[in-house]
């Protein structure tokens, strides 16, 4: 009988016939009573393992998230499908927060999203203990942890309030990032009852990735805004004042942007994300402040002007590209100054300052550590994407075909006689020097402080003289990123040798570096290929379409007052444009169009669509006078 409604309320409430990897084992374990830890890749479904249950328990399904945004996206949207939910949060006045705790307290709401700053105030404490909890999810649950990127002291509380209410309910974590290390401090800090653990993995196909260093990072952004002028996209910058400078920048030369960061003031931060999310805004330039929680699925690409600190970070904000499954870019853009600048917050951390000083220092130290990883992959020539899996613990085959430097031709060249001259001057040196100075060695330069530090005497002093500084650099990145020379030191890191590298220097082994043979990409003739078949499709109706049925979405989402997403996505409006249904029936059977849906918005959609099909011949018919001229 559960099996029946989990498939009726699925179509019903979220449109789909079927259910997405790892979505129905999770809602199956949570609905037989098991804790469950689901880690999913964002755009993949997470919300649904919690929503879906939610419907079915008898009792209250409480959400616990960490960001305001979060929340009123997802009650937005599960409202606009006929789902009575709502969220308790900093947002709301006290008269609006005591108001919603009464009709929680006589049932009105399924689904309650709460932050997890509010769990132990004697006001929601008094309504948790009298309320029926069947089952609460954390979301972002690796905010649990500290080796996670986005640690919450105000998580930790969730296990003491669980632990107070009259009878344990079922609980449920999820999250798009966690490494080996999360995955096991979110069960046991969780306390899961030997959790069902899904792993749907990381790899999101529909994404390509891109690190470039320019001279001119603004340049290079304006010419990814300009192939992308008329689809949303986000640029990450790492400070206020670049973000400033980069959307008045942008503005000046009359694209559509906003901004947001922690710098302005709660109106303007909320005027802007909603300028973004309802399509007032084509750009959002913001700092890391933007985006958890933000479901707009129609952003086709994400630039990040600057090097993010960690690997989950990235992962997490390249990942708000292409929510739909639909092709976006994420693409990087890397500079030496990066790095100095991410230590710089690392050293200068004041988000953590309620712990003890040993506990931030092993923060500080797991932050330096994962920069470092951060760093490998702006470097490598390898599989950008086989990067990022390896270091969420998935391994593929080496080749994505979908990132830059899968898509670039390389040569590769025997290093090791220079990788064993580097590594034996660092060794010459006692340690006691950073890349520059060695590198400064091996070239042969004739600086002031290699004069004054002695180190033309070095036995290895100019053996890379033919060698470019550039290449040196490229040898010694490529050296730290396979681990055979480590940097420690915070302030002034110096190179000492790893195991690794002490191994290479007793042994036979060589060391192949893997160069870019020519800059243009493999990648130019499958975009003229897509293009190309763009057109034909425009040609035959089906663009045409999609735009007027994206028009009609807009007055809809305007007259309703809710992102234009929430009344079908892009990926839905494209299989209207490409199956053309006639009715109800046919209707149904788009992916997204779920019943609730379409009383609220599928005729309108109907009607669009005979509307564009009754004045096609005649589209046809000038298309082919066209051609025959």
């Amino acid at each position: 009988m559960i099996n029946q409604q989990k498939f009726q309320l699925l179509k019903q409430y979220f449109g789909y016939n079927s259910f997405r990897e790892g979505q129905e084992e999770l809602i199956d374990a949570i609905l037989q009573g098991r804790d469950v830890f689901g880690i999913m890749p964002t755009g993949a479904g997470k919300s649904i393992c919690y929503q879906l249950p939610g419907l079915l328990f008898q009792g209250i399904t409480l959400v616990i998230s960490p960001l305001i945004s979060l929340m009123k996206d997802q009650v937005t949207q599960l409202n606009d499908a006929g789902i009575y939910a709502a969220f308790l949060n900093s947002s709301l006045s006290q008269n609006q927060y005591f108001k919603a705790l009464e009709y929680a307290r006589n049932l009105k709401y399924k689904i309650i999203y709460v932050a997890p700053e509010r769990l132990l105030t004697d006001s929601f404490l008094s309504f948790a203990m009298e309320a029926p909890i069947d089952f609460v999810s954390v979301d972002e649950a690796h905010c649990v942890s500290q080796w996670g990127q986005d640690f919450r002291p105000s998580y930790l509380k969730i296990t003491e309030f669980i632990a107070r209410l009259p009878k344990r309910p079922v609980v449920g974590a999820f999250t798009a990032t966690a490494t080996d290390v999360v995955k096991k401090d979110v069960v046991d800090i969780l306390q899961l009852h030997n959790p069902v653990q899904v792993t749907t993995g990381f790899d999101r196909k529909n994404l390509y990735f891109e690190v470039r260093t320019p001279k001119d990072k603004y340049r290079e952004v304006q010419s990814i805004v300009e192939k992308h002028a008329k689809e949303n996209g986000i640029i990450y910058c790492i400070s206020r004042k670049l973000v400033d400078e980069v959307t008045e920048k942008l503005a000046r030369e009359g694209y559509s942007v906003t901004r947001y960061h922690a710098g302005l003031s709660d109106a303007e931060r909320k005027r802007n994300q909603e300028d973004f999310i309802y399509d007032r805004c084509r750009i959002m330039v913001a700092t890391n402040a933007f985006g958890m929680g933000i479901d707009k699925s129609d952003v086709r690409y994400v630039i990040h002007y600057n090097m993010p600190k960690n690997m989950e970070s990235y992962y997490q904000e390249a990942g708000r590209a292409g929510r739909d499954g639909e092709p976006a870019e994420c693409i990087l853009l890397y500079s030496g100054q990066d790095v100095r600048t991410n230590e710089f917050f690392i050293n200068n951390d004041r988000d953590n300052e309620e712990l003890d000083s040993a506990n931030l220092e092993e923060i500080k130290r797991k932050d330096r550590e994962r920069l470092k990883k951060m760093t490998f992959y702006c470097f490598t020539n390898d599989c950008l994407r086989e990067y990022m899996l390896k270091y969420f613990g998935e391994y593929k085959g080496g080749y994505c075909g979908n990132c830059n430097n899968c898509l670039t031709k390389f040569e590769e060249i025997d290093i090791t006689e220079l990788a064993k001259n580097i590594l034996l001057c660092i060794q010459e040196t006692n340690e006691r020097f950073g890349m520059t100075v060695i590198m400064d060695v091996i070239h042969g330069s004739e600086t002031e402080r290699i004069r004054k530090l002695g180190l033309r005497n070095n036995t290895y002093y100019g053996t890379g003289q033919k060698h470019s500084i550039v290449k040196l650099r490229k040898v010694m990145q490529e050296l730290q990123a396979k681990e055979y020379i480590v940097s420690s030191g915070d302030e002034y890191p110096v190179l000492e040798l790893a195991d690794k590298g002490i191994h290479f220097l007793g042994s036979d082994e060589k060391i192949l570096l893997k160069l870019p043979q020519e800059t243009e990409r493999l990648a130019s003739k499958s975009i003229k290929k897509t293009a190309q078949s763009e057109q034909l499709n425009y040609a035959a109706g089906d663009g045409d379409l999609f735009d007027k049925l994206r028009e009609l979405r807009g007055k809809l989402a305007r007259k309703a007052k809710i992102p234009a997403y929430i009344v079908f996505t892009d990926k839905t409006l494209l299989q209207m444009s490409t199956m053309r249904p006639k009715n109800k029936a046919e209707m149904l059977q788009v992916a997204g169009v779920a019943e609730a849906k379409f009383e609220r918005y599928g005729e309108a959609f109907l009607a669009e669509i005979q509307a564009f099909q009754a004045d096609r011949p005649k589209a046809v018919a000038k298309i082919k006078i066209k051609q025959s001229l």
